[in-house]
């Protein structure tokens, strides 16, 4: 489980963290590229900005997406992600603390693939990372990759 990217879109510290030690204590080795809010997200997703010029044929084989990011927030994301041929696809987990039935309604209606609360204690976020790694880097097919 070590040559599939994760997209984890993460603006709280804490929260990152926790999913890193998580990834760590569970063998889960792939790479991890952490955007700190929505617009560094879509940047990092279409080349641009900071990312531009990045290889565009290697896409996150998982994008773990946070709801309430400053700049851009989460839904938003997700509706330009879902607009897009380029990102349409890719898989999208909602990660996130919010329990507002909005919130989950309003993911689902735009295209997320799945939608996780956080757990407060740690072994049971731990154990939450570890099912979404087995899940969607090892046993999820996805769709071969978009051409241009």
């Amino acid at each position: 489980m070590n040559d599939k990217t994760i997209l984890l879109v993460e603006d709280n510290p804490d929260d990152e963290a926790l999913t890193m030690r998580a990834l760590r204590q569970h063998r889960i080795r792939n790479e991890v590229v952490v955007a700190r809010d929505g617009v560094e997200a879509l940047e990092y997703l279409f080349g641009a900005g900071r990312h531009a010029g990045r290889d565009m044929s290697d896409m996150p084989e998982v994008i773990l997406l946070d709801l309430k990011l400053p700049r851009m927030d989460g839904l938003e994301v997700l509706r330009r992600l879902r607009a897009d041929a380029r990102t349409r696809l890719l898989p999208v987990v909602v990660l996130t603390s919010s329990n507002e039935e909005r919130d989950i309604i309003e993911s689902y209606r735009l295209g997320a693939n799945s939608y996780v609360r956080k757990p407060v204690d740690f072994v049971q976020f731990s154990d939450a990372v570890l099912q979404l790694g087995l899940y969607w880097l090892v046993l999820n097919e996805p769709p071969p990759p978009m051409r241009t």
